[in-house]
């Protein structure tokens, strides 16, 4: 048998280790109460992977995220980041975004934005455009087929990927709408049981019957649809219906359904929605403070957040719906339209003959009667000598009057050149039929010279009357 001192002694020793014991738990537990209840820095890991077509927004929407009106366009993966302040904690981060090219060349540059390492920390924003509404659907399946093989394609950890479903899935669990959050014991608290149409606790059998978050990601994915300003072009241009649209979001709608995502309808030309998706956004990446519930009235600034809606909520669209049912073939219902491809011809011009361009400047410059015109497919010649060709009989040069300025003259000197006969010899002192003398010839010439001289230096123009073209003399510089 031990005796009494040995048995105190180890006695106290158990005591003392588990005071020990005890206040390491309790330092465990006030450093886990901080953690959990503190203010923790902004995580500069996060970042946000925009996916869409080519002409879908995405440039301009992070622009619009970043508060910058001009946005450059660039091409396979572009980089980007927004400034985000937490003026609560006086802190703030950059948020990263990544802008995949819509050419599907371009998919296997997802792996430098979305990987094992950075996949818990991305959210996937998934852009459509109004201006193209028959291609939303086709879009929204292709990119998201695309994000689904990228993830099957990674190396990610079984147990990390289920817990990302699951934070998926409690986010649909947990939703409430705003302002009931604020007295939890409310009888009218409403909180989420969008996973159950009926209203009923949510059960995970029952949640594949109603096609929500039946492809769950584990990712968190908000759907943009951008330019919405577009739809007054389409009731104008197309004569798109409120039938129409309502056709459109229910698809939409259930597409988010599937991947539990959010839903923004925007337009950056109208600033529609644009605060309300960066407010979103970092609700959902930081833990932002949000209290704006679901929009759905306007049909060009739709919102709806990540567990609010159900298949019964969207059912309300079908009461508009009069010549489509919501179960038809998207495509059959949204028609994209003729485009006939214009071809641009360009017209033949055809040059001027020379000798012609420069026949009308001279009847211009003497100041004639309208110039002739020149007819594509006829031979360039000179304009018909009016008087002579068209009358038989000659002129004569003694009975035209001369006038002050020296027209006579001028005429005489035409005519004698009209009527001179080439392959002649000039005898001197002799006359040939039809023409005047030598002598007559030679001081014509030199009057007409003279008178020419004298209108080059003054500048005088001839009359239109007294113009060579007016009395039909046709002038050539070669005959002088």
């Amino acid at each position: 048998m031990a005796p009494l001192e040995g048995r105190v002694s180890e006695e106290n020793a158990k005591n003392l280790k588990t005071n020990e014991e005890d206040k390491t738990n309790l330092w465990s537990q006030i450093l886990n109460e901080v953690q959990k209840h503190g203010n923790p820095k902004l995580s500069p890991s996060k970042q946000i992977l925009v996916l869409g077509d080519n002409e879908s927004g995405k440039t301009t929407m992070v622009a619009k995220l970043q508060g910058i009106e001009n946005s450059s366009k660039g091409s396979g993966l572009e980089y980007a980041y927004i400034d985000v302040r937490d003026d609560y904690r006086d802190d703030h981060t950059r948020l990263s975004v990544w802008v995949l090219d819509g050419d599907p060349a371009h998919a296997h540059l997802l792996k430098f934005a979305l990987n094992e390492v950075t996949f818990q920390d991305t959210l996937v924003i998934l852009t459509v455009s109004m201006t193209s509404p028959w291609g939303i659907l086709e879009q929204l399946q292709h990119w998201a087929s695309v994000l689904a093989d990228h993830l099957d394609n990674l190396k990610l950890d079984g147990d990390l990927r289920q817990n990302r479903r699951q934070h998926t899935m409690k986010i649909w669990l947990d939703y409430v709408e705003p302002g009931d959050e604020l007295d939890p014991s409310s009888p009218m608290k409403r909180s989420s049981r969008n996973l159950g149409d009926d209203g009923e606790d949510f059960d995970g059998s029952r949640c594949r019957k109603v096609s929500t978050l039946t492809n769950n990601l584990g990712l968190d994915i908000v759907v943009v649809v951008t330019k919405t300003d577009y739809i007054q072009n389409l009731e104008k241009e197309q004569d798109y219906r409120d039938e129409h649209l309502d056709f459109m979001q229910q698809w939409i709608r259930r597409f988010c359904l599937q991947y539990g995502a959010a839903l923004f309808y925007t337009s950056a030309k109208e600033d529609k929605n644009c605060d309300l998706l960066y407010k979103y956004l970092t609700h959902r990446i930081y833990g932002f403070p949000f209290h704006t519930p679901a929009l759905v009235v306007e049909k060009d600034a739709v919102f709806i957040p990540a567990g609010w809606d159900n298949m019964k909520k969207i059912s309300i669209l079908y009461e508009n719906m009069h010549s489509c049912k919501p179960d038809d073939y998207y495509r059959d219902v949204i028609v994209q339209p003729m485009t006939r491809k214009t071809v641009n011809r360009e017209t033949e011009i055809l040059a001027e003959d020379e000798q012609a361009f420069l026949t009308r400047q001279q009847q211009i410059s003497f100041g004639g009667g309208p110039p002739a015109i020149v007819r594509l497919g006829e031979s360039p010649v000179r304009p018909p000598i009016t008087g002579i060709q068209a009358s038989p009989r000659k002129l004569d040069g003694s009975k035209v009057v001369s006038s002050p300025g020296g027209e006579g003259v001028l005429a005489n000197f035409f005519n004698s050149l009209l009527h001179k006969k080439t392959g002649s010899p000039a005898v001197a002192g002799a006359k040939t039929p039809g023409n005047d003398s030598l002598t007559d010839k030679v001081t014509m010439r030199s009057d007409a010279a003279a008178e020419l001289d004298r209108l080059a230096r003054g500048g005088k123009k001839p009359g239109p009357g007294s113009s060579p073209s007016a009395s039909g003399v046709d002038f050539n510089a070669s005959d002088c």
